[in-house]
């Protein structure tokens, strides 16, 4: 009876909402929606594990529904089109915080999967692929989840999977998949996750959406089993200067002599050149990176640690943000635990998203190294 009495659960999560509600001096709730998309992000941040194995160098494909319930439009203007664009966004940020992995795309339709593009750390080939082939009218039929993974999973191990033991051979090659569903939760997708350790949530709107892409762009904590393995890398060098030349990524394409310059990174080994980093030598198999390629993958394993959050009042004294020197008034505020310097919120956003080092304590060491 006392649970009756007390009404449904999920309406008590909207009682006194009103409350949270809070004006600044000029009467504007934009620093409240600041502060709660800051909270959010503070969120995700905590979230991240730090010093666990992480697989950093990953191999993702992304298998993108192409069947006609991608026209609907509860997702505005449509399914496909909301899509593209936070997978455009998703690509970006993650060969931003993931510079030495891979990313390919697969789309099915008409109970068909077909390969748009081969694994590649060019986020541009992959958006421009996109934009191309991700067009309404190119909706057609149903989609296949089984050839979509038959095809991923034969590409990644470069062997061949039956269909009849598809699900077991990805899992005994510890082949993770997460699947972001549109429409109502499937069982089907909900086991496949389930056994291959991956995620499988539904949208609720089109912010929740990029949310759950976005999650994908930090690396997973690598399976129990996952046996280490030694990667052999080459720094190659790049030269400004020499004979007109075309690079190994563009011999598939049709560029005559539009594509031959004189400038291109080439590999230490066969000397094979190329025009963007990181990528595998067509050659000889080496994989090329650059040494701020690999310092930016370090931030996975050891997540850079977050500042205390305070809230700044009248009588407070007036402090400027050590990042963009803005005057902090009466809002919001974070301070580093090392070098006590304070940053506002959006500088607190960047710094743990893209910067991944603190400004003050940087200055500090700079100005301990001149005085030495």
């Amino acid at each position: 009876m006392a649970d009756e009495e007390e009404g449904y659960r999920w309406l008590n999560e909207y009682e006194k909402t009103w409350e949270e509600i809070r004006e600044d001096n000029e009467g504007s709730l934009q620093s409240l929606v600041d502060e709660l998309i800051h909270r959010n992000k503070r969120k995700r941040a905590f979230s991240r594990p730090g010093n666990v194995r992480l697989g950093m160098m990953r191999h993702m494909y992304l298998i993108i529904d192409m069947s006609k319930a991608m026209e609907e439009a509860d997702l505005k203007p449509t399914r496909l089109n909301c899509t593209v664009k936070l997978l455009e966004n998703f690509i970006t940020e993650y060969f931003d915080q993931n510079p030495i992995s891979q990313i390919g795309i697969i789309l099915t339709r008409n109970k068909r999967a077909e390969k748009l593009t081969e694994l590649s750390g060019n986020p541009k080939l992959h958006i421009k692929a996109l934009q191309k082939a991700c067009l309404p009218k190119m909706c057609q039929g149903e989609p296949s989840l089984q050839n979509s993974l038959l095809v991923a999973a034969n590409s990644l191990r470069n062997s061949r999977f039956l269909c009849q033991s598809l699900l077991q051979s990805v899992v005994e090659q510890n082949i993770r998949c997460s699947i972001i569903g549109l429409a109502a939760e499937m069982r089907v997708c909900k086991t496949i996750c389930n056994k291959t350790q991956g995620k499988y949530k539904v949208i609720l709107d089109e912010k929740h959406y990029k949310d759950l892409l976005m999650e994908q762009v930090t690396p997973p904590a690598a399976k129990a089993d996952t046996e280490a393995a030694l990667i052999r890398m080459g720094f190659p060098q790049h030269m400004v200067k020499g004979p007109p030349s075309l690079c190994m990524c563009h011999l598939d394409n049709d560029y005559s002599t539009k594509g031959l310059n004189t400038r291109g990174f080439f590999c230490p080994q066969c000397k094979s050149k190329y025009c963007d980093l990181p990528v595998e030598c067509k050659v000889c198999g080496l994989t090329l990176v650059s040494a701020p390629h690999l310092a930016r993958s370090y931030q996975h394993l050891f997540p850079f640690p977050q500042y205390i959050e305070e809230h700044l009042t009248i009588s407070t004294e007036v402090r400027k943000c050590q990042a963009c020197q803005i005057i902090l008034r009466e809002k919001s505020a974070s301070t580093c635990t090392k070098c006590q310097q304070t940053f506002c919120l959006d500088c607190d956003a960047y710094i743990h998203e893209s910067l991944h080092a603190c400004p003050g304590c940087v200055a500090k060491e700079i100005s301990q190294c001149i005085d030495l």
